[in-house]
């Protein structure tokens, strides 16, 4: 008996302690982590999320996809957002992209050659689904960076966008491919 209420006790401290120690969040809470809340001292930048490239390559388009595929192209219009302390442009695509529940997946940068993160999919338009060189690109300021996203630290006024590309970015407008220099 004395054994039982020991059991029972032991029981209802984890259970108590499960409850207490985690921290239960309703969805809109988790979606809304005040990534809008914009103040006149506030560092800021912007975001944009595009596929205007599947458009001219409809062909190529993996089947079923069709319906992800907004007619201008965009999956999130330019929207600003509160630069955080050591943003970098992969922290504001996944705060941007929960806040509007906007699908994305990921590889984090432990599982690639580039110690970066490589974003996979977003809003269930995933690399090679529009022929074999395609995926996504972001660029800050109108220019391509060279380094990966995780990489890329923002700063105020700095202006993100990702774009999809069906030809290793030779689709989108400003890219120009890094070639390898004689005797590398």
């Amino acid at each position: 008996m004395k054994k039982d209420l020991l059991v029972v006790a032991f029981i209802l401290f984890i259970v108590g302690w499960l409850i207490t120690g985690t921290k239960i969040q309703s969805v809109e809470e988790y979606y809304l982590t005040h990534v809008d809340e914009i103040t006149e001292d506030s560092e800021t930048v912007t975001l944009e999320i595009r596929s205007d490239a599947v458009l001219d390559s409809m062909d190529q388009l993996k089947a079923g996809l069709e319906k992800y595929i907004e007619p201008d192209g965009e999956i999130l219009a330019k929207s600003e957002y509160v630069l955080r302390s050591g943003d970098t442009a992969f922290d504001l695509l996944d705060r941007a992209t929960r806040h509007h529940r906007i699908p994305m997946e990921y590889q984090g940068a432990d599982y690639n050659i580039y110690n970066s993160i490589y974003v996979q999919g977003i809003n269930y338009l995933y690399e090679f689904n529009c022929g074999p060189l395609s995926g996504w690109m972001y660029k800050v300021n109108d220019e391509f960076p060279s380094q990966g996203v995780s990489q890329y630290k923002l700063h105020d006024g700095d202006e993100v966008e990702f774009h999809y590309t069906c030809d290793l970015g030779r689709d989108l407008d400003g890219y120009i491919p890094q070639t390898k220099k004689e005797g590398n």
